[in-house]
């Protein structure tokens, strides 16, 4: 990562304002406590440090993508324990219970042992958003932040998660009352923040599911399009709107402040860049992803995934402990 040039909070929201005003295309990659912000002109970015592929733009032009593709390949997961899961879990529940949280998106960080390299899960991963940046990590993100399209602006929180092989899976999913809460909870979070950046805020598509393919199977993801109407001349205001909205709704949880503390008390290790965001403006609309199903590589060489759920007070313990497990997964078959 020596060539990359991270920078500040302050001085990426003037970055994404100074670009957006002028019109100028630029990559963007923020961590999850906003403090190693990438905010670089396409011709500025190292292909051999940073690669990413969104739809409809990536910087792979001249580059080899030549790391054979896995037939078979290793992927043992060494997830902690179920009572390491469970002492999170109730500092969790005690604050929800407490008055403290509505909803709160709880992570863990676990061990991986895979004869992968990160490069070859970013060059044969199938997922709508991927990047990989050397010796560092890589993602496959199926999931939205925002979108900016023609002055409008979009949201596709993605909340409820089932294996899809389970007989009438769909259906589950959608009656189980849990995951209709969860979905709920952040489905209205999400409009609120939109509300403080954009006018004629609604919610334009509700628990829509999106099936995912996996190296263990399928899976059911529940999302919702939430839309709203920026104001004439916004991307001179770009970098305030974009980190007004952050951290992702989604991945923390409501009301936000409080559980954002929940969050710092209960997990056990740093997220990192972990469900932080990336993206691309190109001149007049803006694309990005929450940056889940995220594969990392420490000083050591050693791989972590980290992943997680959202917690409400009808979560159970169990049932949230396996779910994590459930996503320790890479999308490459």
């Amino acid at each position: 990562m020596n060539q990359l040039k991270f920078i500040s909070r302050n001085e990426a929201v003037a970055r994404m304002n100074e670009l957006g005003a002028a019109g100028k295309s630029f990559f963007f990659l923020i961590d999850y406590d906003e403090s190693h912000c990438l905010v670089e002109e396409p011709a500025d970015i190292p292909s051999e440090e940073l690669l990413f592929a969104f739809p409809g733009v990536n910087n792979l032009a001249g580059v080899s993508m030549d790391t054979p593709h896995p037939e078979h390949f290793e992927w043992k997961p060494f997830p902690q324990t179920f009572q390491e899961y469970a002492r999170s879990f109730d500092v969790v529940h005690r604050n929800i219970h407490g008055g403290n949280s509505f909803l709160v998106n709880l992570t863990c960080a676990t061990p991986v042992k895979t004869d992968l390299t990160l490069r070859q899960v970013f060059e044969h991963s199938k997922a709508r958003y991927r990047l990989w940046v050397k010796d560092s990590f890589t993602m496959f993100s199926p999931e939205i932040f925002v979108r900016i399209e023609d002055g409008f602006i979009y949201s596709h929180p993605m909340k409820g998660t089932i294996d899809a092989s389970l007989p009438d899976a769909a259906r589950v999913l959608l009656e189980d009352e849990k995951e209709a809460a969860e979905h709920a909870t952040i489905v209205d979070l999400i409009r609120n923040d939109l509300s403080r950046v954009a006018t004629e805020v609604t919610v334009t598509r509700y628990r829509y599911l999106d099936e995912l393919r996996t190296n263990f199977g399928r899976l059911l993801q529940m999302s919702s399009e939430i839309r709203g109407l920026l104001p004439q001349g916004f991307t001179a205001s770009l970098g305030d709107i974009f980190f007004s909205l952050l951290p992702a709704g989604s991945i923390t949880g409501a009301p936000k402040p409080s559980t954002l503390s929940i969050i710092a008390e209960a997990e056990t290790y740093q997220r990192g860049f972990y469900t932080g965001v990336t993206g691309y403006f190109d001149g007049k609309n803006l694309d990005s992803a929450v940056m889940i199903r995220f594969l990392e590589q420490d000083a050591d060489g050693e791989y972590w995934f980290k992943s997680g759920g959202g917690i409400t007070f009808r979560s159970q313990v169990k049932s949230e402990y396996e779910e994590m497990i459930q996503k320790v997964y890479v999308p490459v078959y």
